[in-house]
C-alpha cells in the first residue's frame, strides 16, 4: 500500500489537533461554533472543499491500494449526501430527511468499513504459515487514520458548523422560539443547543428531585 501509510501520517497529525481541542471541551467545540457562525462564508467553502477532497482521497485509494470497489462507492455516495446539507449551510433541520440519511449513513459507514478491517486481519493471521511471518495488514494508526478522515471528519465538522434555531430543538421550560433584538428567530450552533439543551435537563431534574434551588444555575 502508497496511500494508506500516508494517510496514516495526515491522520496522527490532524488527531493530535483533536486531542489538543477535546482537553477544552466543551468549550472547544462552543469556540469552533462561533468562529464558523462568525466566518460563515469562508467555513462553507472550507467544508466544500474538504468533502470533495475526501471523495478524491477515497478514490486514489481504491485505485492505487486496493481498497473494495463496493465500498468506496458506499463512501463516496455518502459524501455526497453530506454535500447537500451544504446547500442551506449553516441551517439544518432536524427534520430534514437529508440530514437523517446523513446521520444514517455515518453509522452504516463506520459499520461496514470495520467489518472489512476486521476480515482483512482475519484473513491476514489465517495465512500465517510460522510465528515469524508478518501480517500484511494496516497499522492501528493507519486504520484509525482513515476512520478519522474519511468516515468521521466531515460528519463532526457538519455537527460543529450547523446550526439550528429552537424552533427546531426547544430548550426546556421554554415554549417560544428564542428571538433576537431585531424580532427574529435566533440561530444557534448545534453544540450550543445540544449542551444547553443538556444542562438544563440536568438542571430541571436536580430541581424536581431537590437537590437544587430553582434560583441556582450552572
Amino acid at each position: 500500500m502508497w496511500i494508506l501509510p500516508l494517510v496514516g501520517y495526515l491522520g496522527s497529525i490532524v488527531g493530535f489537533c483533536f486531542l489538543t481541542l477535546a482537553i477544552g471541551m466543551p468549550s472547544g467545540l462552543y469556540y469552533l461554533s462561533e468562529l464558523v457562525e462568525e466566518h460563515t462564508v469562508l467555513a462553507k467553502r472550507l467544508l466544500t472543499k474538504l468533502i470533495y477532497s475526501i471523495i478524491a482521497l477515497q478514490v486514489i485509494l481504491c485505485l492505487v491500494d486496493g481498497f473494495p470497489f463496493g465500498l468506496t462507492l458506499m463512501g463516496v455516495a455518502s459524501h455526497i449526501v453530506y454535500l447537500g446539507n451544504m446547500r442551506r449551510f449553516p441551517f439544518v433541520r432536524l427534520s430534514d430527511p437529508l440530514f437523517i440519511a446523513s446521520c444514517v449513513l455515518v453509522l452504516v459507514n463506520h459499520y461496514f468499513w470495520f467489518q472489512h478491517f476486521s476480515e482483512a486481519q482475519h484473513r491476514s493471521y489465517a495465512r500465517m504459515t510460522s510465528m515469524y511471518d508478518q501480517p500484511d495488514v494496516p497499522s492501528f494508526t493507519e486504520i484509525a487514520s482513515y476512520f478519522g478522515l474519511c468516515v468521521w471528519l466531515i460528519p463532526f465538522a457538519l455537527f460543529v458548523s450547523l446550526s439550528a434555531s429552537d424552533n427546531v430543538l426547544p430548550t426546556i421550560g421554554t415554549e417560544q422560539p428564542s428571538r433576537d433584538v431585531d424580532g427574529k428567530n435566533r440561530r444557534q450552533g448545534m453544540v450550543k443547543v445540544i449542551v444547553d439543551n443538556v444542562l438544563s435537563a440536568i438542571g430541571e431534574v436536580t430541581r424536581l428531585a431537590g437537590w437544587k434551588k430553582p434560583e441556582d444555575r450552572f
